[in-house]
């Protein structure tokens, strides 16, 4: 017996409902784990807040 998704047209249209909302939640994760773990690779160009890291020039 062979395992099968049940995925028609009308859970794709509900799932194209929930793609903004998902992708702000994602980019707020995304800032929140640079936040918290003060990644200075990519913090350092954010404006305001790279202001902490010292430049090394």
């Amino acid at each position: 017996m062979a395992f099968r998704i049940p995925f028609g047209k009308k859970h794709a249209e509900i799932a194209s409902s929930f793609i903004r909302s998902g992708a702000g939640f994602g980019g707020a994760a995304g800032l929140a784990v640079l936040y918290y773990t003060d990644w200075k690779l990519i913090l350092q160009y954010v404006p305001i807040y790279g202001s902490k890291f010292e430049k090394s020039d």
